[in-house]
């Protein structure tokens, strides 16, 4: 993203450099988001996502840059601005909930528009409608402790957004439930925060919530954005193995691009052991003709058949064969290279038999090392 997108930005955050002694924990990152989106800072432990989240909430104080959002400057060094956590207007969900366990669930939503002085009336309107909203009504006057860990969250998000900020942050708020009930909360966020419609950002390792509930995903690596877009774009086109290893499931290959053709479309050579093909492709961001890059290839997007159908099919021996529904789960012997393989299961494969893989240009792709 350019300096000119970011500065028509909601959200801006420009050059972000921070320390922790001599250790950069962010090396000058700059993005944006539009009023009203949810953006997900996604990656490993350590990358930097939780210290730029913490940034723009004032609880770290940044090193060199710039934060400022709708057109307030939350934090600029090199201007000595630093506004205090307290008067950012922001929301802030936490993984531990973060809830007073001595009040009443009206009690803990209260609390925010309390110390803005709002009258009570008011003050009983707006709870009312946000514990409808995140369907709490008829645990309102129940203690903290009396919840289970799906409703405290509710809670907490219920106080978060009940006195409508600026921005809502959320810190791997999922990570203490269950998986099923993860599952249902990252449709009840998405949900909850479209109705809002409150700028929010979103911290997780968990590249399932970013492809679920994100409209932009910024992926983090040591520091860097190694890439941003919308979660179709970053599923399908990554910008390099890191995103592709990071973001699903990919057959990932060592390849040397042999053609680049205007339209974007070329071949690479791929090797592993003794095991050699040519096969065709997209060419991506960066990638020229000559060069050693990766031919990353989604399961999904991985053809079977029993007969070779094309010059660039390459053949096969099942190796195992996972029965899960709607499709079948598959790794498939290629000399001493193992394909992960989605097939229907109408394909009706057999462990130990020989099959040929066919690649669709179109969904496979040559990416930057």
């Amino acid at each position: 993203m350019t300096s000119e997108d970011i500065s028509s930005k909601y959200l801006q955050v420009r050059n972000l450099v921070k320390y922790f002694g001599d250790d950069k924990a962010v090396d000058n990152i700059s993005f944006g988001i539009d009023e009203g989106a949810f953006l997900t800072l996604l990656g490993p432990s350590g990358c930097g996502k939780t210290t730029t989240l913490m940034s723009i909430a004032g609880l770290h104080t940044i090193n060199s840059g710039a934060i400022e959002v709708g057109g307030l400057t939350y934090t600029e060094p090199s201007s000595s601005i630093f506004l205090p956590p307290e008067k950012r207007d922001i929301g802030m969900v936490f993984q531990s909930y973060a809830i007073w366990p001595h009040m009443t669930v009206t009690q803990n939503v209260a609390y925010p528009l309390e110390i803005r002085k709002l009258n009570k009336s008011e003050i009983d309107d707006r709870v009312a409608e946000t514990l409808s909203l995140v369907d709490l009504t008829d645990m309102a006057e129940k203690n903290a402790t009396q919840l289970s860990g799906g409703q405290q969250q509710r809670a907490s998000l219920a106080r978060a957004i009940v006195s409508n900020p600026r921005l809502l942050l959320f810190d791997e708020p999922l990570s203490n439930l269950d998986l099923k009930l993860r599952e249902a909360m990252r449709v009840e966020l998405k949900r909850i925060q479209n109705e809002v419609g409150i700028t929010s950002i979103y911290v997780t390792h968990d590249q399932s919530e970013a492809l679920v509930m994100s409209d932009e995903i910024i992926v983090m690596s040591k520091g860097n954005i190694e890439q941003s877009g919308e979660p179709v774009e970053i599923y399908s086109k990554p910008n390099n193995k890191y995103v592709s290893n990071f973001i699903g499931v990919a057959n990932l290959l060592d390849a040397k691009v042999e053609k680049v053709t205007e339209d974007g479309s070329g071949e690479v050579t791929v090797q592993y052991g003794e095991m050699t093909a040519r096969l065709p492709c997209r060419i991506g961001r960066g990638v020229h003709q000559g060069d050693e890059a990766t031919l990353s290839v989604r399961p999904e997007n991985v053809h079977v058949s029993r007969d070779k159908t094309s010059d660039s099919s390459i053949e096969g021996k099942v190796e195992n064969v996972i029965f899960l529904g709607n499709h079948v789960d598959c790794r498939v012997n290629w000399g001493e290279y193992e394909w992960k393989v989605i097939a229907h299961p109408r394909d009706r494969l057999k462990e130990g038999e020989k099959i040929y893989l066919r690649f669709d240009s179109d969904h496979t792709l040559a990416v930057q090392q």
